[in-house]
């Protein structure tokens, strides 16, 4: 019986997965604060397998620029936005978080790879970003609050894209004219 039961069960067409998605994609400011930090995420899980201290630093460099645009992107136009539409607690926590991953980043900034503690601030910085991100993802969290909203969310993305070229190309003119030096 449970044999036919299961080939019965076998040819139905596969449903497809649910998950606690719903249909609609998330809106451009959402995505894009997303997409960045898979991508810091990434580098990070990258860094852990590198040797050469030359290597660790430029990959540094990357997670650092990357981390001084999205957090400036989200403090001026993120976060003064969703002040009201989401609990203040958590967006006073999110500057706080920014804070001090911001000092972090300076005192890595200010030593090399071979220098003692180097790698182990990037890593401690890794697991600050990573929590961060949890807050602003998890459901009802920062974003989620953020999409129940009256914020425009579609009309923000663009607002922080145009400031995230700005900033990078700003940000990241100094820091090559900074390594060159």
């Amino acid at each position: 019986m449970a044999a036919t039961g299961h080939s019965a069960h076998a040819s139905k067409p596969a449903k497809a997965r649910r998950t606690r998605r719903t249909g609609r994609r998330d809106p451009l400011a959402v995505t894009m604060l997303k997409k960045d930090h898979r991508e810091v995420q990434d580098w990070f899980d990258e860094y852990e397998q590198l040797d050469k201290e030359g290597e660790k630093l430029a990959l540094f460099r990357k997670i650092a620029l990357a981390l001084k645009v999205h957090t400036r992107i989200e403090e001026e136009i993120f976060y003064p936005a969703e002040r009201g539409e989401v609990e203040d607690d958590m967006l006073d926590e999110a500057y706080v978080e920014h804070d001090g991953a911001k000092k972090l980043i300076a005192e890595i900034e200010a030593m090399q790879p071979g220098d003692e503690f180097y790698d182990a601030k990037v890593k401690v910085l890794g697991e600050y970003i990573k929590h961060h991100v949890k807050e602003e993802e998890q459901p009802g969290g920062l974003f989620a609050q953020a999409k129940k909203g009256d914020e425009d969310l579609e009309a923000m993305g663009e607002r922080l894209k145009a400031r995230k070229e700005e900033l990078m190309a700003e940000m990241g003119g100094a820091a090559k004219a900074k390594s060159a030096h």
